[in-house]
């Protein structure tokens, strides 16, 4: 089991940093168009009918996501300002999550709902897992571990329900994407931002087998012995 964590820990190292190289890469290459993100952003959502969502500049690098609350397309100032391939494939992307609210898209409606359970259930499993090792030996210590089991439940369910989220998000940030060659060539332009994307859903893979993989440790640690008894 040692062994499954160092493999998926080495993954998710791998997997980010060559997500990061390859925003890096593609932040450097000018747009044909000339457009930035927040005009990418813009039209997105008027080609979509979609009058009510924002799209604002928020502080910070990679912060970029939908707040299906406030109803705005949050984008880091590299991608609202940037004329790149990258920002422009981010911007898309994250407009797919506000086409996913308005069309009522399931899995994004789950994720949404399930947000401030998971909220609690992190900050929950952080410290009582931590007392539950220190005190394993005695029915108190049990009793946390099985409470932290609880948790973690809760979190590898949110992240293998963000899966279908990310991936159907980048998909209609494609699709759109490849009606609009005004804003990006057809052939290599579409294709490394397609690139860019492909990495960045990759961190969520990797994210979702991590959870899974502390799951099943836990499992091991409270019911793998039972049996003998």
């Amino acid at each position: 089991m040692f062994g499954l964590f160092i493999i998926i820990a080495l993954a998710s190292f791998l997997v980010q940093w060559r997500f990061k190289s390859k925003f890096a890469q593609y932040a450097e290459m000018p747009l044909t168009s000339g457009m930035s993100g927040k005009d990418v952003a813009e039209k997105m959502l008027l080609d979509h009918g979609i009058s009510n969502v924002r799209v604002v500049s928020v502080e910070g690098e990679l912060t970029d996501h939908y707040n299906p609350e406030e109803l705005t397309v949050n984008l880091s100032p590299e991608v609202y300002q940037g004329r790149s391939i990258a920002a422009a494939a981010v911007a898309a992307h994250e407009c797919g999550h506000a086409v996913q609210h308005a069309q009522a898209y399931a899995w994004l409606t789950l994720r949404t709902s399930i947000v401030p359970i998971v909220s609690v259930a992190s900050n929950l499993l952080r410290w009582v897992f931590m007392l539950g090792i220190l005190m394993i030996a005695s029915i108190f210590g049990q009793t946390l571990l099985l409470i932290a089991f609880g948790a973690m439940i809760v979190v590898t369910a949110f992240s293998l329900v963000t899966l279908p989220v990310e991936l159907d998000a980048s998909r209609r940030a494609l699709i759109w994407l490849t009606k609009n060659p005004n804003i990006m060539q057809a052939n290599s332009e579409y294709n490394q931002a397609k690139d860019a994307l492909w990495w960045a859903a990759m961190t969520y893979v990797v994210a979702a087998l991590g959870a899974v993989a502390q799951l099943l440790y836990l499992a091991m640690m409270l019911f793998g012995g039972r049996r003998d008894n």
